[in-house]
């Protein structure tokens, strides 16, 4: 009986194939094309005044009577909780309590923004 001596040449030679077929896709990147650079870089970046544009001036009136206002809210709200504990729900709590909530984020965008 002759050994057999070819499928392990076989294999050694797919090896070697693949191997060198490895190398040449990462010589060349991954196969797919690159788009071109952009002929003018002032297209692709954002102009500075667009991009850091901090507000120059808070509105202090208007911030006085959003505090007001939920001031106000906030007060209304005590007595419909209490209300709550009685087992009735006045139909405008829900209502008051989204509007003390956007009141609150208006002002804390305002005062850190």
């Amino acid at each position: 009986m002759k050994p057999r001596m070819g499928l392990p040449v076989v294999s050694f030679v797919v090896m070697l194939a693949l191997g060198q077929l490895l190398r040449a896709q990462a010589k060349h990147g991954s196969g797919y094309p690159q788009p071109p650079a952009p002929a003018d870089s002032s297209i692709t970046k954002p102009a500075p005044s667009l991009s850091a544009s901090p507000k120059t001036r808070v509105d202090a009136l208007q911030m006085q009577r959003d505090a007001r206002e939920l001031l106000e809210l906030s007060q209304s709200l005590q007595s419909d909780v209490a209300s709550v504990a009685h087992g009735m729900i006045p139909k405008d709590t829900i209502e008051k309590l989204k509007r003390i909530e956007k009141l609150a984020k208006h002002l804390r965008g305002e005062i850190a923004p």
